[in-house]
């Protein structure tokens, strides 16, 4: 493809994800001084990528978005500085989301909700609730020692309780991340929402 192309994609994808929600005026709000220049049109761009796939972390809103590396890393600054945007430690990442739309809970479920292999598990519990590790393993296609793995990081976070058996903590919460925000897991995330969407009721 053409640095033309390249360059066209990019700005596509910066144009739909910037009409999202209220991010233009967000990030506009947080542009300051170089507004003009451009830098608050990427930055409307970012706020609204996270309203429709909060608890990005760093490369999968770079590379989803087309930026640079240093780009990122200076509209993410910037984004947090200003308040419009918040951050998240799972461990592993740093992970992203707009200002004040998540509490602690729902930041940590949507950050392991954002791993394959967690979101298989938390999803076969959604599904069948007395599910056990064996079940679990086999539902995710995974092996036994790798869900005990998990598991214990789940529990560690809050968001497991395995002093009987496997059980979510909040399923309610849970169940209502995977459904709003499915068409940004997988393919799985969407198929299960579909149907569960029907017993879940949430606001806008």
């Amino acid at each position: 493809m053409s640095d033309e192309g390249v360059d066209e994609s990019k700005r596509a994808t910066l144009r739909r994800f910037a009409a999202l929600g209220t991010a233009g005026s967000i990030a506009r709000f947080a542009g300051g001084a170089d507004a003009a220049t451009g830098d608050s049109d990427t930055r409307d761009a970012i706020v609204g990528y996270l309203e429709a796939t909060p608890g990005a972390h760093f490369s999968k809103l770079r590379d989803d978005l087309h930026l640079g590396t240093g780009e990122t890393q200076h509209h993410l600054r910037q984004l947090l500085e200003s308040g419009a945007i918040e951050s998240h430690e799972d461990g592993d990442y740093r992970r992203f989301f707009p200002a004040g739309r998540f509490d602690d809970f729902e930041k940590t479920a949507l950050s392991y909700l954002r791993r394959d292999t967690v979101r298989g598990i938390l999803i076969a519990l959604l599904e069948e609730p007395e599910s056990s590790g064996s079940d679990l393993a086999e539902a995710v296609g995974v092996s036994r020692p790798t869900v005990s793995k998990y598991a214990g990081e789940l529990e560690a976070v809050g968001l497991l309780d395995r002093t009987d058996g496997y059980r979510l903590v909040n399923p309610e919460t849970v169940l209502l991340l995977v459904v709003r925000y499915a068409d940004s897991f997988d393919a799985d995330a969407e198929s299960f929402a579909r149907d569960a969407a029907s017993v879940v009721t949430y606001d806008p």
